[in-house]
């Protein structure tokens, strides 16, 4: 058994042996580059994106990776760009939604005009449903047509042990399961039929500061003939869900608290939101870029281990310290580096992994994993035969 996992393992610590960091320092500063313009889908910088791409893999030696005889995988998308003017009314009384400042929300309906009248907020804690933890945050309530406020993140179950740790059994504990997820958070409002769905941010939880949220204002994309999205989608400030908490009559931390335990049921909040949004809508055909390298035994190369990155970022955008371009260095031109500095090692070796090795590197991440949902629903190579991604 250990003499199999150590030939297992030779190709890839043979191949390890050629990756140059100064290589992949170069990769990045060439896709991270101003002349790459950010890499948002259907921009001039996706272009130059898919270009290098595929020029680095053409040049590792890898094999078009689309059975058609291309490096491309084309990708549908629909675009739209939001303006979108919001009112939150309780007892009476306005609270202020400053855009950027307090909300960033948006429309992925590709209509032109999107109208969300007066509406009932309701808080359902961290909108997850996850039988295999016992845990429902909804206990059956009706959403249809509401305006649904959710936590970010996955609730944070303290160790019965230890009260300073997350129960590793719940929810991962420190790790974020796909029921934190952003994306999960606005399916799962949009499978019961909410009016718009607001995710209140917090730092820690998310990952990542409001500055981020701040850089989704721009056109937003979804696979064309994708699933459904509620009318509204959008972030507020941690600030801003207090001062409806309280105008509601109740006590954000309060509710914050409850919805850390599987007794936790909707709150309404005795109030209203309502939202206009006018949409520029644009159909685009973005692309994965795929590169193949077959793999050297004759029964196994039918097998395949799938090696990706994305190479999208957030274009241009509102200025920070008078730069509107956002490189996307970290996240993930660093991603996409690495991919490369792979296809070059292992095609530089004598002899091929037994595998045949798929490398993907996929657009529209940032918009929710676009790129990598449509390779899932539409695999160049049988999903079947598919060992691993990495």
């Amino acid at each position: 058994m250990r003499l199999t996992c150590l030939l297992v393992l030779l190709p890839a610590t043979l191949a390890a042996q050629d990756i140059s960091a100064a290589a992949i320092l170069r990769d990045i500063s060439t896709l991270a580059s101003d002349r790459f313009e950010g890499r948002a889908p259907g921009t001039r910088g996706e272009d130059s994106a898919v270009a290098y791409i595929q020029s680095q893999f053409r040049a590792a030696g890898l094999k078009p990776g689309n059975p058609d005889g291309t490096y491309i995988q084309q990708v549908p998308l629909v675009g739209t760009t939001s303006a979108v003017e919001s009112r939150v009314m309780i007892g009476g009384r306005e609270i202020p939604l400053r855009p950027l400042e307090d909300i960033v929300a948006w429309s992925l309906r590709p209509d032109t005009l999107v109208r969300v009248r007066p509406s009932n907020i309701v808080f359902v804690g961290y909108g997850a449903k996850a039988p295999e933890y016992g845990w429902d945050d909804y206990k059956g309530v009706d959403l249809r047509g509401k305006v649904v406020v959710m936590l970010i993140g996955d609730p944070p179950i303290p160790d019965p042990r230890d009260s300073t740790r997350l129960d590793t059994a719940m929810f991962g504990g420190k790790a974020m399961t796909y029921y934190g997820r952003w994306t999960y958070k606005f399916e799962t409002a949009a499978a019961r039929n909410a009016a718009a769905v607001l995710l209140v941010h917090q730092t820690g939880p998310a990952g990542y500061p409001w500055g981020t949220v701040q850089s989704n204002d721009h056109e937003k994309f979804e696979v064309a003939g994708g699933p459904p999205h509620a009318p509204v989608e959008g972030w507020i400030q941690l600030d801003v869900a207090r001062r409806i908490f309280t105008a509601a009559g109740v006590s954000f931390d309060s509710l914050e608290r409850a919805a850390r335990t599987r007794q936790f049921r909707p709150v309404a909040l005795r109030g209203t939101a309502s939202f206009t949004v006018r949409n520029a809508v644009r159909r685009i055909q973005s692309r994965n870029v795929v590169g193949l390298l077959r793999g050297s035994d004759p029964k196994l190369r039918n097998e395949y281990v799938v090696l990706s990155a994305h190479w999208d970022a957030y274009g241009v955008g509102r200025a920070i310290n008078g730069d509107s371009i956002y490189n996307g260095a970290l996240d993930d031109a660093t991603g996409v580096a690495w991919l490369l500095a792979e296809a070059r090692a292992f095609a530089s070796l004598p002899t091929a992994p037994r595998r045949s090795l798929v490398f993907l590197a996929v657009t529209a991440e940032e918009q929710g994993l676009l790129g990598a949902r449509w390779y899932g629903q539409h695999p160049l190579y049988p999903l079947r035969s598919t060992v691993a991604d990495v």
